[in-house]
């Protein structure tokens, strides 16, 4: 590592080592199923070079047994990038983490937040609060796999469990285990009685919980999450906690993430202009379906591009609807785009 980055630590070009890691977890984006998929991220990486990405979770049974190039490949260019799995048997995520590594992740991370019945009828996620030992095994296991960070990614609680003196206790047990960041949560999963879906709303918010927790184990780095809908709640959360996690307000409102290097990373101000992405996109969509790519698969994830802007309903109606006939090209995104700007929709 050079000393220009030690002295600079906010120096994350040519992104190496955990310095510049450390960096980017300041930001990042929530791991999301469904959402988060390699074409997700190129997105976001058109709106923020530094922010730390994830992909979806993708279970330690797949990925041994799976097809490895579908569920874990990625471009260079999506990077800073995180993979996140989901699992409960230390040897079989030690092994899912080898693999990992190999695809040249640079964060290894331990779903422990997950409430969906799938998740809990397959042993792994916010299920696996209640047996903090297990998972301390994992992320051994994990940590003994591999010379990236292991991180773990958790709520405040579940059910009925005490959130002061189980998260504590929960916390303690990854912290000694070696896990190398935690990303709090700040809601309780309730396994009993609610939908995943009305997990992620109806559970109280205690970010009062998730501070407490990082001012006991300071400097030990932390990160918080849930229901941060703007970059003004983000940088209140920052006066607290080592870095913020923004997951449904940053894939719904993308435009949002454009202003991330410039508020949180110290870069200097850089045009992201709707014209300038759509024409990324275009251009990446081109390679990918030559590739056998459907454009709507890309398209999906760029309905929010335009939000608030004259012609944003008929730009989302291109990319949902157009973008999914038949023989789809990069010329829809243009189409789009000329409901919106009109004056630069061609290049």
């Amino acid at each position: 590592m050079s000393n220009d980055q030690h002295h600079n630590p906010l120096k994350t070009t040519d992104f190496v080592g955990r310095t510049s890691l450390t960096v980017a977890r300041r930001f990042s984006v929530a791991p999301m199923m469904d959402w988060t998929d390699r074409h997700c991220r190129v997105l976001h990486r058109q709106l923020t070079k530094r922010a730390l990405l994830f992909t979806e979770m993708v279970t330690s049974a797949a990925v041994v047994h799976g097809d490895r190039d579908r569920l874990l490949g990625f471009s260079a260019m999506e990077q800073p990038l995180a993979v996140q799995l989901g699992g409960s048997d230390p040897a079989e995520l030690a092994a899912a983490t080898r693999i990992a590594t190999a695809y040249g992740y640079d964060e290894v991370n331990l779903n422990v937040g997950c409430p969906s019945d799938r998740v809990q009828s397959g042993k792994f996620g916010a299920c696996l609060m209640a047996e903090p030992e297990l998972v301390a095994d994992c992320v051994r296991a994990m940590r003994d796999a591999t010379d990236l960070p292991v991180t773990v990614k958790c709520r405040i609680g579940i059910d009925d469990q005490d959130i002061e003196q189980s998260l504590d206790r929960f916390a303690d047990m990854m912290v000694a285990a070696g896990a190398a960041h935690l990303y709090v949560h700040a809601r309780k999963a309730w396994l009993k009685g609610l939908s995943p879906k009305e997990n992620r709303t109806i559970p109280p918010l205690d970010y009062p919980r998730v501070y407490r927790l990082k001012a006991r184990l300071a400097p030990y780095e932390m990160s918080i999450n849930g229901g941060i809908e703007t970059l003004d709640a983000a940088a209140a959360h920052l006066e607290h906690m080592d870095g913020v996690m923004l997951g449904r307000a940053a894939y719904h409102e993308p435009m949002l993430l454009a202003e991330i290097d410039s508020r949180f990373f110290g870069e200097a101000e850089r045009s992201s202009s709707l014209t300038a992405i759509m024409h990324a996109m275009a251009e990446y969509a081109e390679g990918e379906l030559s590739r056998g790519t459907r454009l709507n698969n890309i398209t999906r994830h760029m309905l929010g591009l335009a939000n608030g802007r004259p012609g944003a309903r008929v730009f989302r109606q291109i990319l949902s609807v157009d973008a999914a006939r038949k023989g789809a090209g990069p010329d829809v995104m243009l189409r789009a785009l000329a409901e919106v700007e009109p004056e630069r929709a061609v290049a």
